[in-house]
């Protein structure tokens, strides 16, 4: 299978290609420099000055659409959030256009579990959208990518939890106050994390691309979600550091702003159509998923 990944350069992409090519496929690694991957070739496109050539797209079977502005990354200001919301909206319905309808038959693009909105009570995919930023921001993004289907492309999306990979922000944030023994839940640890670990979205999107059957939403969550509480526990026994030290909810509101709800707000979320589909996951507990990526620290 020949895969075009955009936003290859990023840490999913970066996996996902190295997955891919181990796996025997041919990868095409389009990101804003046409940076080459692994040994997957490079094409640059920046979605922001115009649209993709749809010749870079022949003989491409599917494509898998990893590209966004980071939300972890500074405050939503204003100008931040027309960010967030365009780098995604621009990026999508510029690729759905490039596919149209004699490219790739297969689109699977990323979205994410704030789609859900904050609450106690599990969801899976047949969940309505929250009304806040990240609930509309995913909504709208999502219907870019479904108007791919007007040309005959099976969509996925890709709503993806809290990754646990040794590059990603969320993680390395927590490992410097937890190596110095400072380490505890986040505002009172009682919301719940909706976590996954690397290799289970890049498994994700493997057995997507081999399973035709599989369209719609897929909640990129392990089955066993946990509290935040839980989380800092195991990453304290990965780290052997105590966790008793929390950080308030209001310092990270003073220091993050808006922003600070992705650490303090969750959801809990079933990875549903996965399971039915008969995806089996290599990391479904938390504390083997840290390991794996720590290596004990």
């Amino acid at each position: 299978m020949k895969v075009a990944i955009v936003g290859a350069t990023g840490m999913i992409g970066r996996r996902l290609t190295t997955s891919l090519l181990a796996h025997g496929d041919e990868v095409l690694a389009i990101s804003r420099r046409g940076d080459s991957v692994a040994d997957a070739p490079g094409v640059a496109w920046d979605p922001a000055k115009g649209a993709l050539d749809g010749s870079v797209l022949v003989g491409v079977d599917a494509v898998v659409n990893l590209a966004g502005a980071n939300i972890g990354r500074g405050r939503w200001t204003g100008a931040r959030k027309r960010e967030i919301v365009e780098s995604r909206l621009v990026t999508t319905s510029r690729l759905v256009d490039a596919i149209g309808p004699a490219g790739p038959r297969t689109l699977i693009n990323a979205s994410a579990v704030g789609y859900y909105g904050e609450g106690d009570l599990p969801v899976d995919e047949s969940a309505p959208p929250a009304d806040d930023f990240l609930g509309v921001t995913c909504r709208k993004w999502e219907a870019a990518a479904l108007a791919a289907q007007r040309n005959g492309v099976r969509v996925i999306l890709l709503r993806n939890g809290v990754v646990i990979a040794r590059e990603a922000e969320v993680l390395k944030r927590q490992l410097l106050p937890f190596k110095l023994g400072l380490g505890g839940p986040v505002g009172g640890g009682r919301q719940w994390w909706s976590w996954i670990h690397i290799d289970d979205v890049t498994g994700l999107i493997g057995f997507a691309l081999e399973h035709p059957e599989v369209r719609g939403p897929i909640n990129a969550v392990a089955p066993h979600a946990v509290r935040q509480r839980e989380f800092a526990q195991a990453l304290g026994h990965v780290l052997g550091r105590p966790t008793m030290l929390p950080t308030p909810g209001f310092a990270l509101k003073l220091a993050m702003g808006e922003s600070s709800s992705i650490a303090l707000s969750g959801q809990h979320v079933i990875p549903r159509a996965a399971m039915k589909a008969g995806y089996t996951f290599v990391y479904p507990d938390v504390e083997p998923a840290l390991r794996a990526e720590l290596d004990g620290g």
